[in-house]
């Protein structure tokens, strides 16, 4: 696997208050990678900085060692790095299918309604195509005409999903994919992101489910009142002295 995201020295500060420090880390193409931390660590921070949503007080944001650190969160997209929020932002009114076509003009305009409204018949039919594909691939399909707002705590995520997926992203940045769901819903959603990253999409993923980022992620990175702390893949992580000292202020193990 080759480095493909990279977060270089990269910092954030509101006023007197550091919530990044200094953090850098490498993510690998085709790769799932962790992003973990108590909470406070700096975690959606770092993720709003690689998104856009944040301009970085100082350090980089490397795509393919493209510095994409500054650029608003649409133009970051059409560079093919689109997030997950930790709390679904789906359109509620909408129908499943009309979700997906929002996800579809994630990466073009600003304004999504505005896009959505110029469409051409053209546009259109190739947009409608590659909603329901990104539907069909998360098993969504069957319900692309219901209400998003209608649908189960678990499908809600997955067209979050599907959304962005929509867009042909090459980094999806995950943020908590698996609060509030349930032993059944948090294995479907294991199995989505092992089906992204057999479709060849680096997963970048902030979590509190140690369960779930153990047995999903190649290599995590553990951040401590936003900075680097620790590195590696799940074992490692696991039994990393540091680690467990910042989870549990030194009990045996993390998960």
């Amino acid at each position: 696997m080759t480095d493909f995201l990279e977060v270089k020295d990269l910092t954030m500060r509101f006023g007197g208050l550091v919530a990044v420090d200094s953090l850098s880390f490498k993510v690998a193409h085709g790769s799932i990678h962790g992003l973990i931390g108590p909470n406070g660590a700096g975690k959606t921070t770092t993720f709003n900085m690689i998104s856009g949503f944040y301009t970085p007080t100082s350090g980089q944001v490397l795509l393919r060692g493209e510095d994409i650190s500054g650029l608003q969160m649409h133009e970051v997209a059409r560079r093919g790095v689109v997030r997950t929020f930790q709390h679904s932002t789906l359109f509620a009114e909408l129908t499943v299918l009309e979700n997906a076509l929002v996800g579809t003009h994630m990466p073009f305009r600003p304004n999504i309604f505005a896009a959505i409204i110029g469409w051409d018949k053209e546009d259109r039919s190739g947009a409608e195509a590659r909603a329901k594909e990104a539907l069909e691939f998360f098993g969504l399909d069957h319900v692309m005409h219901e209400r998003a707002g209608d649908l189960s705590h678990g499908h809600q995520r997955a067209l979050g999903m599907a959304v962005a997926y929509a867009s042909h992203p090459d980094v999806v940045l995950l943020d908590e994919p698996f609060t509030g769901m349930n032993p059944e819903e948090t294995r479907q959603m294991m199995d989505l992101m092992e089906r992204l990253k057999a479709d060849g999409i680096t997963i970048l993923i902030v979590e509190h489910d140690m369960q779930a980022i153990m047995g999903l992620c190649d290599n995590i990175t553990c951040m401590s009142f936003g900075k680097f702390l620790a590195e590696g893949g799940p074992h490692e992580i696991r039994n990393h002295p540091a680690v467990i000292e910042a989870y549990l202020g030194g009990a045996r193990h993390v998960a």
